[in-house]
């Protein structure tokens, strides 16, 4: 790979937020009529008044530490699985759709004809086709805490970047741990932090308005008036809308308050974030709808412990044929692309990245051409995490209406991730109550994966 993605100049640059999130999604309406809003939130403060400074007092204690991630891919909206990873050409017409079979370079191992680069690549892929746990409710609770939600109470469980924030801590060069792609929504909320409190929540800005060189001034070269004035900006922009006060100087900060303010300011954050450090052939290998894919890897690269990325558009109720045929080789080229560079970059042992959703679909086409919601059964991709690859991991009945063979909990995947991640998927934590809560309640990670 000639081009690469950048990452040995993102690895060197210590991002010393606290958390970390960028929008980069575009509007999509799910079936109950929610539609994602753009807003812009980039800051230096977190939830609750966390802020940056009270992350570098920590650092004078930090806990376990681990180089390992993870990348968190959610389809929201729920994809089709007997359409994407688990076809059954042998159904009825109206059961198996349009999608056809193709080989894949493991023998015995097929995927549909839209997906012709991972099929090239299911050498890397390991496909878990009897994915359990899910309910009939468009949410990502599932995939980010393994838990469901029971709408509209949200679950008090905390996302997998909050568990790992809280118990592995910051890193020593203040890389954020925790980076959420995405402006939350009702249904999709990108990772909360449950009874861990507001702060271990995601930072959440959006770079979609904001010119590189916005967050790259230097704070040398502002004045005292401008450096408050970008101060406030920041804070309010982060979703808090909290004003400072306009009296206070900069130099009565105390010293960890300067460094945060100093780091924000500094363009470390943009230039992890700035895909202008990257060739266009490596942005061309990606897509322009895969570049989420892109920023997320580098941001993994970069020592984020997780990173979770929406990638919505998959509640098809109607015409799922050719939704579909625009959708799934977008997803083909952005996450083959990330293969790649994961592999190349000799990255496959300390990044895992998972791929699942919803929920499936429905075994049978509506009346309208689509698949309605079936929480009964769906997929997953895993690949990277050391993990053994070209393989696929459970079967479903001769409809995919059913898990046939070893069924896997959502559950039972974010088991395999926190081991990946250095955290005993047994370990509990305590909730506001102080009552212990175990983090799973299937804590068995997935051994086919080694």
């Amino acid at each position: 790979m000639a081009d690469g993605i950048g990452l040995p100049a993102i690895s060197l640059v210590p991002i010393m937020c606290r958390m970390l999130t960028i929008d980069t999604s575009h509007s999509v309406r799910f079936c109950d009529g929610i539609t994602r809003r753009q807003a812009l939130q980039i800051g230096i403060a977190g939830w609750g008044g966390l802020t940056l400074g009270s992350l570098l007092r920590a650092e004078a204690n930090l806990g376990r530490s681990t180089t390992r991630s993870v990348i968190n891919i959610h389809l929201g909206g729920g994809p089709a699985h007997q359409e994407t990873f688990d076809l059954k050409p042998d159904a009825p017409r109206e059961c198996r759709g349009e999608a056809r079979p193709i080989q894949t370079s493991v023998p015995g191992i097929e995927i549909s004809d839209l997906l012709p680069r991972l099929a090239k690549r299911a050498h890397r892929l390991a496909i878990l086709r009897a994915l359990v746990g899910a309910k009939d409710d468009h949410s990502d609770q599932q995939t980010m805490t393994g838990f469901v939600e029971v709408f509209p109470q949200r679950t008090d469980r905390p996302a997998i970047g909050s568990v790992v924030d809280r118990l592995l801590g910051p890193l020593a060069d203040g890389t954020p741990p925790f980076v959420s792609l995405g402006i939350p929504t009702r249904q999709f909320d990108g990772g909360t932090p449950g009874y861990l409190g507001p702060s271990y929540a995601p930072y959440r800005p959006d770079t979609g308005d904001v010119e590189p060189n916005d967050l790259r001034i230097r704070p040398l070269k502002l004045s005292a008036k401008r450096l408050r004035t970008r101060t406030q900006l920041l804070a309010s922009l982060d979703g808090l809308r909290r004003s400072l006060d306009n009296s206070r100087k900069i130099d009565e900060l105390d010293p960890y308050a300067q460094r945060a303010l100093d780091v924000v300011l500094s363009g470390k954050v943009a230039d992890a974030l700035d895909l202008s450090q990257v060739s266009e052939a490596t942005k061309q290998r990606y897509g322009q709808h895969g570049l989420v894919f892109l920023k997320s890897l580098r941001l993994a690269a970069a020592g984020v412990r997780v990173v979770n990325c929406p990638y919505h558009g998959w509640d098809y109720h109607e015409n799922i044929a050719p939704g579909h045929r625009m959708r799934l080789p977008r997803l083909d080229q952005g996450i083959s692309a990330l293969i790649d560079d994961l592999y190349a970059e000799g990255l496959d042992r300390e990044i895992a990245v998972v791929v699942w959703g919803d929920f499936g679909r429905s075994p049978r086409i509506n009346h309208n051409a689509g698949r309605d919601h079936w929480p009964a059964v769906s997929m997953a991709l895993m690949t990277g995490g050391g993990f053994q690859t070209g393989q696929v991991i459970g079967s479903t009945t001769s409809r995919a209406e059913e898990p046939k063979e070893r069924p896997i909990h959502y559950q039972n995947v974010h088991a395999t991730l926190y081991r990946h991640l250095g955290v005993d998927p047994s370990e509990t934590l305590e909730d506001f109550a102080g009552r212990p809560q175990a983090l799973l309640e299937k804590d068995a990670p997935i051994p086919e994966l080694g």
